[in-house]
């Protein structure tokens, strides 16, 4: 019982093909695509609206400098956004319940945000591992510290994302097997159990799209230290 409760995180594969590839391109065939006309739909309307707040949000503490990466932190945020809501259904897989997919997605966006940093204020860069006012006795010890922490930053983006997705996913499959289970003996509990699932697939919805917010969220916050 309980390998199958993990089957849902195999990569599903048709005559030998994965199809995380699908799996990965599918979202963007949902997006609306904006037509030549003056006015919109409301769709097409709405969904320039959330993202141009979200650019807004997310790049108001970062400089001038730090706005070349709107492009990529908006199709980022939707792609992840979209990723996870759609994992959500019946029957489909979620690429992001994947920790090489997530850390494919980390460590390099992570390591191109310590290259800038290095590349264009190398001082400041490195000042980040030794806090001013550090006794001389802990400099060596705070270097070594600090070094990890920072290495550590594109782990904890992956591992992040995915657990959370993947205790999600377990967890409704966990009460949906005790409805099933419940419904000939006790129904009035099984009733009960299945309000509970639905209040959970409601905070899953939340927990997807705050996922892939934080997830950016982080980037944006290691670029800002490096521009």
């Amino acid at each position: 019982m309980m390998t199958s409760f993990f089957d849902q995180f195999a990569s599903p594969s048709f005559l030998g093909i994965p199809l995380i590839a699908i799996a990965m391109a599918l979202p963007w065939t949902l997006f609306p695509t904006p037509p030549s006309r003056w006015l919109n739909n409301r769709l097409i309307t709405l969904q320039t609206w959330f993202i141009n707040r979200f650019t807004n949000q997310l790049l108001m503490p970062l400089n001038v400098g730090g706005h070349k990466w709107a492009l990529l932190f908006a199709s980022l945020m939707v792609f992840l956004m979209t990723i996870n809501m759609l994992g959500l259904l019946p029957y489909t897989f979620t690429p992001t319940t994947q920790l090489s997919l997530n850390m494919g997605l980390a460590v390099p966006l992570w390591l191109a945000t310590v290259i800038i940093g290095m590349s264009n204020q190398p001082t400041v860069a490195l000042g980040h591992l030794l806090p001013e006012g550090t006794p001389v006795p802990l400099i060596p010890v705070l270097i070594i510290i600090e070094t990890i922490s920072l290495f550590i930053r594109p782990l904890a983006l992956g591992v992040r994302l995915t657990a959370n997705l993947t205790a999600g996913h377990l967890l409704i499959q966990l009460i949906a097997t005790a409805v099933f289970v419940l419904m000939p003996m006790m129904p009035t509990v099984a009733i009960l159990t299945a309000v509970v699932l639905f209040l959970l697939t409601l905070l899953e919805v939340a927990v997807a799209m705050i996922q892939a917010y934080v997830f950016v969220l982080l980037l944006s916050l290691y670029l800002q230290e490096n521009v």
